[in-house]
């Protein structure tokens, strides 16, 4: 993967009026394709299944970041890989939601750059997001939007529940919050705030969240959207309408509730 390029999404005003949020979301985003997106869904997931949930994710957080952008200064941003994969995105993505490359071998160094991408937008806050959680509350969306915006350096965090983060926002590009971290293990939110520590940087830490990226957590996102069970009780989850469309037509015809180990929820289910 090489590095980021320039903007590739939205027309001039689409972009002028992108550029004058305060806050600027980007969603660490992969093209989808079989065999190389949601992975680690296969199996319960065929690849071509899991391919077309990371499609149903990116279009449901796309519609959250815009929901949130009718509520405070958030414009919203997919950071995409790998190289070459913009077609994808304008294929799938909203107009309104901008595009740039941040293809590096080093996760935190996509991080890193996607951040500097969002701030050299013209954007008084950057925010990193991932693409495995589509039932994102919107309200949290905005929370960090909020917090961000009011005066003096500072950052915002969401942890996840697997010991990752979902969010990370700053207002300024600190390089240490990205250094020395253990990427893709349960270290990684704590990790982040002791980097934090270190530079005497504020944190605001948000509710935790799930990400979607093994058979537990697809349990729990079957939870949500098909049985109407919250993961928190106090938040609204985002109504995630391309996901819950997948998963219900998937349980429908390919009996995906028995392959994650859950009782039929649709008796016309074939085998």
């Amino acid at each position: 993967m090489q590095g980021i390029g320039s903007s590739v999404g939205g027309d001039q005003t689409q972009r002028q009026r992108r550029d004058a949020a305060g806050c600027g979301v980007a969603v660490m985003a992969k093209a989808s394709a079989p065999g190389r997106t949601k992975t680690r869904l296969v199996p319960p997931l065929l690849g071509e299944e899991a391919a077309a949930f990371n499609t149903a994710f990116l279009k449901d957080i796309a519609a959250n970041l815009l929901a949130a952008g009718r509520q405070t200064a958030i414009a919203g941003y997919m950071a995409i890989g790998p190289a070459g994969s913009e077609e994808f995105f304008k294929g799938n993505m909203p107009a309104e939601i901008g595009l740039f490359e941040a293809s590096l071998p080093n996760f935190g160094d996509c991080l890193f750059r996607a951040v500097e991408q969002v701030l050299h937008r013209g954007h008084r806050s950057a925010v990193v997001l991932n693409s495995d959680s589509p039932t994102l509350p919107t309200a949290l969306l905005v929370e960090t939007a909020e917090m961000l915006a009011q005066p003096g350096d500072r950052a915002v965090l969401g942890p996840a529940s697997d010991g990752g983060y979902y969010l990370l926002g700053v207002k300024h590009a600190h390089r240490r919050l990205f250094d020395d971290v253990d990427w893709s293990t349960e270290r990684v939110a704590k990790q982040t705030l002791a980097r934090a520590r270190e530079i005497r940087l504020q944190v605001h830490v948000l509710p935790t969240w799930y990400d979607v990226d093994d058979i537990e957590a697809l349990r729990r996102l079957h939870a949500e959207l098909i049985e109407g069970r919250r993961f928190c009780a106090s938040l609204e989850p985002h109504r995630a309408p391309h996901t819950a469309a997948l998963m219900t037509s998937l349980d429908v015809k390919a009996d995906l509730s028995r392959r994650i180990g859950l009782p039929r929820v649709f008796q016309g289910a074939q085998m």
